[in-house]
């Protein structure tokens, strides 16, 4: 009888459907590109292999910033979501927000997520030197300090190994093409795959 409900317990751990929510700006939603292409349904792609009801909500927006992000909570009111991989900060940085803001703002969705019991994969970011080296310092700094602070995984630079790589980026230098995706979602996996 022991054996009969362990077995039950593992295959309804095993058919539990898995969401994911990928809350960002056009880095996530695939820019200019298909949206199979995106890092969040090569991520789908990959993982759909050994979790089979899994699935994917993209939640990126062009041009989105940080300030966007706890009032886009409430899209997903209703959704049962069980991870959110939040990827936003890039445009806040390109636009030279106060840091402070960008802080603000991504510890309210990280507030807001938890008290739903989400767990979060929080997407660090880097600025180019064009904004000024002591800019660059401080809004680099803010994600793991957020990540420490809400006890959260940290992926330390989302662009990881395709920022600044022409043959992994669009004519635009600053969205990846398919092939940057692909880096993209394996640079992701490697902190989101321990959390389902």
């Amino acid at each position: 009888m022991k054996t009969f409900f362990a077995l039950l317990v593992l295959l309804t751990a095993e058919v539990r459907a898995s969401t994911i929510l990928f809350l960002g700006d056009s880095l996530t939603e695939g820019y200019q590109l298909s949206k199979e292409e995106s890092f969040p349904s090569v991520i789908e792609r990959k993982l759909s292999k050994t979790h089979k009801d899994l699935k994917v909500i993209n939640g990126g927006v062009a041009g989105a910033t940080s300030a966007s992000g706890p009032k886009r909570m409430e899209w997903y009111k209703k959704t049962k979501i069980d991870v959110m991989v939040l990827a936003l900060g890039a445009n806040d940085g390109l636009r030279g927000m106060k840091v402070t803001e960008t802080e603000k703002n991504l510890s309210a969705v990280i507030e807001k997520a938890q008290a739903r019991g989400i767990k979060v994969v929080l997407a660090g970011m880097k600025m180019p030197t064009n904004m000024g080296e002591p800019y660059r310092t401080d809004f680099e700094k803010i994600f793991p300090k957020i990540a420490e602070k809400y006890k959260v995984r940290l992926i330390p630079f989302l662009l990881e190994g395709v920022g600044g790589n022409p043959k992994l980026n669009l004519p635009d230098g600053i969205h990846p093409n398919a092939k940057g995706y692909e880096v993209i979602a394996n640079t992701v996996m490697k902190e989101l795959e321990p959390e389902l």
